[in-house]
């Protein structure tokens, strides 16, 4: 392989060659750099993943995005995939898959994430299933962010339900926010990760970006909003129908949750959101994306603490 642009060469290898020895591990190959070119050797099936990995990763170096060993991770990861070359170029009558924030420009990193972000830019209200790590919140905030900055929506509005997970808190002190925020501290570090501090303070300080329990969502219609709804196995059936009515013109939803992790009393007969998508399943305006175990995107050992916990995905 030779690559034009030198420049991007100690990007593209890593400190000490770092990002190829991660390639050969991972893929049983063996990588030579001299100059501008890379020579593979290995099984055929092998070099030519390691050669699909490599011209994505400079790709996207070429592009101005970053590349760490998370994200070298999921590329080898997705090199079984034959969607691999689609992920950045994406269709060729197609703009590229990506959700440009003020701090970062975020690309797939799992076959299962490019239908998510198409149906984030698609449909009006989407169902994010699946397990930890997935990306499931995080892109969903990616893209609210992007429309705000935009201006395409006015409002972010992000909540969840203040149910603790297989654990009693006892007594928090404080005001009301000081006694929300644990539960809600998620949705602030993606918010943070997209979004300058300072930016965020400010539009939580203005309005513009809501952070609340959905209890505060009674009675409301929630016009021109991003809203995004985590941790929505642990709703009642009640505490789901009440939140979906509140949709409002120009708005879009996002109710993300892992019908797996049911901490509410009754267990999963009460989930309101197995209940949900049940009844919504296949409605016009809908999206149901399902992500397994093979779609984790955290450090390689979760999606196998997930899939040991959870069985083979399928």
């Amino acid at each position: 392989m030779n690559f034009e642009n030198q420049s991007l060469l100690g990007a593209l290898f890593g400190q000490f060659d770092a990002n190829l020895v991660q390639v050969e591990n991972r893929l049983g190959v063996m990588i030579h750099a001299r100059g501008d070119t890379v020579v593979i050797e290995g099984p055929e099936d092998a070099v030519a993943r390691a050669r699909d990995v490599l011209t994505t990763m400079y790709d996207r170096l070429a592009l101005g995005q970053d590349l760490d060993a998370g994200a070298i991770e999921s590329l080898i990861a997705m090199s079984n995939e034959p969607t691999l070359e689609g992920i950045i170029s994406g269709d060729k009558e197609e703009p590229p898959i990506m959700i440009r924030t003020r701090r970062k420009t975020i690309v797939p990193r799992s076959a299962t994430q490019i239908t998510y972000m198409r149906s984030l830019a698609r449909d009006d209200i989407i169902f994010a299933l699946g397990p930890a790590g997935t990306g499931k919140t995080y892109l969903a905030v990616a893209q609210a962010v992007s429309q705000l900055m935009t201006g395409s929506v006015q409002r972010l509005i992000l909540s969840r339900p203040a149910v603790e997970a297989g654990e009693k808190l006892g007594f928090l002190p404080g005001d009301m926010k000081d006694k929300v925020d644990p539960y809600l501290r998620p949705l602030y570090d993606a918010l943070y990760d997209c979004m300058p501090p300072e930016q965020v303070e400010r539009r939580i300080e203005s309005g513009e970006i809501e952070i609340a329990p959905i209890a505060f969502m009674r009675g409301r219609t929630l016009a021109d909003a991003f809203v995004i709804l985590d941790e929505a196995q642990n709703t009642t059936r009640e505490q789901m129908k009440m939140f979906l009515t509140r949709f409002g013109q120009n708005s879009r939803m996002v109710v993300c949750g892992d019908p797996r992790q049911v901490d509410i009393p009754g267990g999963d007969p009460m989930s309101g959101l197995a209940d949900a998508v049940g009844k919504l399943e296949g409605v016009e305006g809908f999206g149901t994306i399902r992500f397994t175990a093979a779609d984790v995107v955290r450090h390689p050992i979760v999606g196998r603490i997930v899939e040991a916990y959870e069985g083979p995905a399928g």
